[in-house]
């Protein structure tokens, strides 16, 4: 959430204007978001799977206690260039020249945040039913798996992308 704020406001500040003027930045960008998706998709396919489900639970507590996963995603979000770019040419046509910025923009910024919180509702709630499964450690490996060859699939594809 904050992070999609962060580049809403970095779109209306220009960001995507300098991204497209300067594709070096782009690029750079890119390079980085797809070196640090391949290293979530090792770090989660090598990630321990826990025969007894009660360790589980305090592993992911400690972790999210120090703010790793709140980290994690940030960077994941923010390290995706295409989003500015998308914010860039996404809300231009909703701003009516004439009128005063600020207000189409916090309009548009709050219109975000609902749609974006209502998906995060949704996340939670298919997450804590994909939880009960995910107790069983052949499930949990196979899930670490798969998620850690779609980030490297994903880092793979955006290394590859050009323009």
């Amino acid at each position: 959430m904050t992070t999609l704020l962060s580049m809403i406001r970095h779109s209306a500040a220009g960001l995507g204007a300098l991204l497209q003027a300067f594709p070096m930045v782009f690029d750079t960008l890119r390079w980085a978001g797809a070196a640090y998706l391949a290293y979530l998709g090792i770090k989660s396919w090598r990630s321990p799977v826990y025969d007894n489900p009660v360790d589980a639970p305090r592993a992911i507590e400690l972790s999210t206690q120090s703010g790793a996963l709140f980290r994690q995603g940030v960077l994941v979000a923010a390290s995706n260039p295409k989003a500015i770019l998308f914010a860039a040419a996404f809300l231009p046509q909703f701003i009516h020249p004439e009128l005063p910025k600020l207000p189409q923009f916090a309009i548009l910024l709050a219109t975000f945040a609902v749609i974006e919180i209502s998906w995060y509702v949704v996340y939670a709630g298919s997450g804590q039913r994909l939880a009960t499964y995910l107790r069983r450690a052949a499930v949990l490996k196979a899930f670490n798996r798969l998620t850690g060859g779609v980030f490297i699939g994903f880092a793979g594809v955006m290394a590859a992308v050009r323009n």
